[in-house]
C-alpha cells in the first residue's frame, strides 16, 4: 500500500515539507529507540510518541522513510527540519499508538 493512502486512512497531519510517496508493507511500533534500532525492517513505518531528535537518527541509521506520532505530539521545529533534511516524513495524528497500529494492521492485511 502507498504511504499516501496510509496518510488519508488515518488523516495523518504532515509536519515536515514533504514525503516520498512510497510502497509500505509493514510497521513497527517501539518508544524504545534500542529497540527499533535492533528490530525494525528498513522500509517500514515507525509508530511511536516520542519526538526528541533522536527519532530522526533512528530512523536514518534503519532507513525508515516515515514516522507516525501518536497522542497528538508534535517535536520541536529542530527534529522537524533535521527530519526534512534527511528525506524522512513526520506525521501526526491524536489517535493513541494502539489505534494508530491496529488501524495501520488493518489497512495493510486488507
Amino acid at each position: 500500500m502507498n504511504l499516501s493512502k496510509i496518510i488519508s486512512s488515518l488523516n495523518l497531519e504532515l509536519l515536515t515539507e514533504k514525503y516520498q510517496d512510497r510502497d509500505i508493507k509493514s510497521a513497527y511500533v517501539s518508544d524504545l529507540l534500542s529497540d527499533v534500532m535492533a528490530n525494525a525492517k528498513p522500509g517500514e513505518v515507525w509508530i511511536t510518541l516520542q519526538v526528541h531528535l533522536n527519532i530522526v537518527a533512528v530512523a536514518t541509521l534503519k532507513n525508515i522513510p516515515a514516522i507516525i506520532i501518536t497522542n497528538n505530539k508534535k517535536p520541536d521545529e529542530e527534529t522537524i527540519k533535521k527530519a526534512s533534511s534527511e528525506g524522512i516524513a513526520i506525521f501526526k495524528t491524536n489517535l493513541t499508538t494502539f489505534e494508530a497500529a491496529g488501524r495501520l494492521y488493518k489497512l495493510l492485511t486488507e
